[in-house]
């Protein structure tokens, strides 16, 4: 795939999933190698036979904006960190999005259907003869009974080192590598009836797609000037 393509990949899927809560803009550095030179014929002039567009795909973690929607089951995460997943095959996978769904056996689950894990390791299950969820600040799960309140969880709340390490599993979902270490945060902040917006501006995204259209048609001029540079030394050579 050439640095155009990879570039256009990026910005398609950025625009798709921009409507995505918690999904993380995918960015792309273009840099450029040179391709040499080229001969002009007796007169040894010589002109540059143009350069070798390279692209490095990233991720940006910038957070997204906390739009209310007065949901219990919907969190946002109020400065750095992901919350912990468990994903198919017992997998640990690290996300943003927060927007959570009950499951038939009463588990927390992503819109996946993942169960998202507490602080010990283990789904969070509500309890079937307890009333409404609550979800403090610094991420403890409880339900309202007659008594009170009984806790059931706090999610469990990591950080990575270098985010950067992190690779996409689709659908806003990391996975780390397996020397990378999740630390739980010790002071996360955890905002109920919130979602967490992606971080895509959509007009921007609409501005890379004119500009890779431009870089595409230069491209084409520029193969189209290499070409008559080499007829014109084939020309000269006889």
């Amino acid at each position: 795939m050439t640095a155009l393509e990879r570039w256009q990949d990026a910005v398609t899927q950025n625009i798709a999933s921009s409507g995505v809560s918690g999904f993380k803009k995918r960015t792309v550095e273009v840099s450029g190698t040179s391709m040499g030179s080229l001969s002009s014929g007796a007169s040894n002039e010589t002109t540059s036979a143009g350069v070798l567009p390279q692209a490095t795909v990233g991720v940006s973690y910038m957070p997204g904006l906390a739009e209310p929607t007065g949901k219990a089951t919907d969190l946002a995460i109020d400065g750095p960190g992901f919350f912990q997943v468990q994903g198919a095959n017992g997998q640990k996978l690290y996300t943003r999005d927060g927007q959570l769904h009950i499951s038939p056996d009463r588990t927390l689950v992503t819109k996946e259907g993942f169960p998202i894990l507490s602080d010990s390791g283990t789904p969070i299950t509500l309890q079937a003869d307890a009333g409404d969820l609550q979800v403090a600040n610094d991420g403890t799960v409880s339900q309202t009974t007659p008594t009170g309140n009984t806790q059931i969880g706090k999610f469990n709340v990591v950080s990575f080192s270098n985010n950067a390490r992190l690779e996409s599993a689709g659908n806003g979902l990391f996975v780390a590598p397996t020397d990378a270490v999740a630390t739980p945060m010790d002071k996360p902040v955890v905002m109920a009836g919130y979602l967490e917006q992606s971080n895509v501006s959509s007009v921007n995204e609409m501005i890379s797609l004119v500009e890779i259209s431009r870089a595409y048609e230069a491209n084409q001029k520029t193969i189209q000037s290499q070409d008559d540079t080499m007829q014109h030394a084939l020309d000269a050579l006889g």
